[in-house]
Parts: structure tokens; C-alpha cells; sequence
């Protein structure tokens, strides 16, 4: 992929493919025998598949795909912590890589220590590292327990500590897979403001997020990659719009391969959501609404003895995947029917669909009481806001712009 910019090619990467032997044998046995039937227990598993690109400096580029889609792995090729099976990979300038929590850090080491140990590893010389060691420290939180063994540590201070050291080694090239979705909303905060200011000094950063908010506002371009190879490449919006294509039909396969299995499971529970139906406001069944429409979700239940108590809920699932709404009847503090005839509905009425355009899914759940043989149909129904799109989040509102009088 070629982006187009005025701009020095930093990363090139032509037609490069990984793979990776699985092992089949699940036990010593199974190891024994296989040393005479060695090509039956190994599985080869391709995780890029003669993949091409060109980044230009100064762009910052989200990588897209669903789990097991190759992203992790083309980062690991692009950083040189991957060797490809074949093609070729080169860059210009220094590359910081933050692909794996607490890679490159020591257990056994402290937070101080492993700072000296990862600066290193991403290039900086000794004294380089001291003159940066307070901003580093200062940047992660961390504090006092910087001298403390970093197996101590938890996920998210490990990752800060790992992200202050990252940002401080002046890179040209930041690679990030998911990074950002660690620690407290302050700390994410400096993180994304971090971001924005290396895109400011015209810095390169390829980006792994599953979070749609950070790639609309951030990536100048997307790759969406589906069984390791490329799948779309463009811009923000397409890409986002690719990658829900394919986690629908996945989601599709998914349901026939296991419908049988799931129909067995919840035949068996006492109460169980058997449909949602999306409603406008004078009940008759649709899918598609306006911004500040009315939406009624209707949910059925069938329940296989009579039951004097129950409760529901529901939640919507934003494009991305995002929860958006969610809520149930306890909270609202309804009082429920007793079922006795097998099977009943509920309704929830949203007054306006204050929802930015996109698809929406809704999952549903059901339980004799709250929390006790819950029973949920996820991605039961599934509806569409159609929008002016002059809006990029997931909230819908009237905006309008002016100079100020």
C-alpha cells in the first residue's frame, strides 16, 4: 500500500509471508509416537501471506482485523523482532516497539533497572537513558515503587513504565498493537495526547486498536487484513466499514457452526430469550431509523414451567462493537407478570435514538432472578441509524459551526 504524502518512504515491506509450526500431541505419548509420524502432528499455520505496503513519513496508519487476522505478527515483521519466511522488510530511522506487555523487561529486575535495560534495547546509550530517567519515571506514574521488582508490578504498570521508556527514545517510527486500552482513563489520556504531539513533530506510528473513536481520529489511512493478507486499504472510515463486513460473516459462520450445540445447551435452562424484535413507535417490525427516532425492542421468553418471578434486559452493541446502551428490568424497577402459559414479552421503549449512523446489535438476557440461570441471545437483532454522517462518534447530536460575534 502506497499512502499518498510529499513525503520519504520510512517503511517498505514487499511481499513478505510468516508462518509458524503447530504442534498436534497433547501429551508425552503422543510425542513418542509422533518421532515416527512426525508430518502427521504438525500443522503449519500462515499468519502473513505475501503482504506488500509503503508508509511515508509523518503518516500514522490503523492496522485492522478481526482475532487471528496476522496484525501482531506483521508489526513483529515490520519491527525486526519477526524474521520473514520470505520478501523483505527495511525502514529509516529508529523504531520503537510496543507490541507485548512487559516485553523486553526482566522479572527479577527493577522498574529502575529495567528501564536501563529497555532504553538499550531500543537504542539509547547509558548516559543517553539518565538524562531521560526522571521524565521517564515522571511520564509512567510509577513513583516510589520504580525501585521495586517489576513481577510485582501490575499489567498496567507494567505497561506504563513500558510506554514512558518507548516515547522517550525519540523514535521515528512508533509501533503500537493495542497498548492503549491499558491503565486509568488519565493515563490513557497521556497517552493519546502523546500521540497526537508525535504526529505534530511529523513522527510515523502504526496503530493496532480495536477501538473505532481512536481510529477515526488519529489514522490517515487503514489496513484490514482477514487471514493474513490485505483485505482493504484506504482510509478510516472504509476501513472501520471492512472489517465490521467481515466480523459479520464470521459472526455468521460462527452461528451455524455452533447453532445445534447452542439449541441443545439452552433447551435445558428454565427461562430462555427466544427472539428480539425491533419496533418503531407505532409497533410495526423496523430495522432502519433516523436520528431521534423512537426505538422499541421487544423481547420474548419462553419458559418451560411456570415462573412466578423473572427479570430481563438488553444492550446495544455499537459498530465497532462497543456497548452504547445496556440496562434491565431490575434497574428500571419493573414489575414483571408471573409466565403460565409458557411464554411472554417485554418491551423497552427508547424515546430517541440519539446514535450516530452505523449498525447496531442488540443482545438480550433473561433469568428466573437476577444473575441465576441467565440466559442471553446475543446479537439477537440487528438495526441501522442512517445518518448525515457529519458526526464520528457514536453519539448523534445537532452540531452547527460559526465564528465567533
Amino acid at each position: 500500500m502506497t499512502v499518498a504524502a510529499p513525503a520519504p518512504e520510512v517503511v517498505r515491506v514487499e511481499r513478505i509471508s510468516k508462518s509458524f509450526i503447530v504442534r498436534k500431541d497433547n501429551s508425552l505419548k503422543d510425542r513418542v509416537v509422533g518421532l515416527f509420524r512426525y508430518r502427521q502432528h504438525r500443522k503449519i499455520y500462515t499468519a502473513v501471506n505475501d503482504v506488500s505496503l509503503t508508509i511515508h513519513a509523518g503518516t500514522t496508519i490503523g492496522l485492522l482485523g478481526a482475532n487471528g487476522s496476522g496484525k501482531s505478527t506483521l508489526l513483529k515483521l515490520i519491527g525486526g523482532i519477526l524474521s520473514p519466511d520470505s520478501g523483505t522488510v527495511s525502514h529509516r530511522g529508529r523504531i520503537a516497539a510496543l507490541l507485548e506487555l512487559g516485553a523486553g523487561f526482566h522479572p527479577d529486575l527493577s522498574g529502575r533497572e529495567n528501564v536501563f535495560l529497555n532504553a538499550a534495547l531500543l537504542g539509547l546509550t547509558r548516559g543517553e537513558t539518565e538524562a531521560r530517567f526522571d521524565d521517564i519515571v515522571r511520564f509512567s506514574g510509577i513513583g516510589e515503587f520504580i525501585d521495586n521488582e517489576v513481577k510485582f508490578y501490575s499489567s498496567g504498570m507494567y505497561m506504563r513504565l513500558a510506554f514512558a521508556v518507548a516515547v522517550h527514545t525519540d523514535p521515528d517510527i512508533l509501533l503500537v498493537d493495542e497498548v492503549l486500552a491499558v491503565g486509568d482513563e488519565a493515563f490513557q489520556r497521556k497517552c493519546m495526547d502523546k500521540i497526537r504531539s508525535f504526529q505534530q513533530e511529523g513522527r510515523t506510528i502504526i496503530l493496532v486498536s480495536h477501538a473505532a473513536s481512536q481510529i477515526s481520529e488519529l489514522c490517515d489511512a487503514t489496513i484490514v487484513l482477514k487471514d493474513g493478507e490485505v483485505a482493504y486499504e484506504g482510509d478510516a472510515r472504509g476501513g472501520l466499514a471492512a472489517l465490521r463486513d467481515i466480523m459479520e460473516g464470521r459472526r455468521v459462520g460462527d452461528t451455524l457452526a455452533e447453532e445445534e450445540a447452542e439449541r441443545d445447551r439452552i433447551a435445558k435452562r428454565p427461562l430462555r430469550v427466544s427472539r428480539i424484535e425491533t419496533l418503531d413507535e407505532s409497533g410495526q417490525p423496523c430495522r432502519d431509523f433516523a436520528p431521534g427516532d423512537p426505538l422499541v425492542i421487544r423481547i420474548h421468553v419462553a419458559a418451560s414451567a411456570v415462573t412466578p418471578t423473572w427479570t430481563t434486559g438488553f444492550s446495544i452493541d455499537g459498530p465497532s462493537g462497543q456497548m452504547v446502551i445496556a440496562t434491565n428490568t431490575d434497574r428500571l424497577d419493573a414489575t414483571l407478570s408471573p409466565i403460565t402459559n409458557g411464554g411472554a414479552a417485554m418491551e423497552y421503549r427508547i424515546e430517541a435514538l440519539h446514535l450516530g449512523s452505523g449498525d447496531y446489535f442488540i443482545n438480550a438476557n433473561a433469568s428466573p432472578t437476577i444473575d441465576v440461570d441467565t440466559d442471553v441471545l446475543w446479537q439477537g437483532a440487528k438495526f441501522r441509524v442512517l445518518g448525515d454522517d457529519t458526526n464520528l462518534g457514536t453519539t448523534q447530536a445537532t452540531i452547527t459551526v460559526s465564528e465567533p460575534r
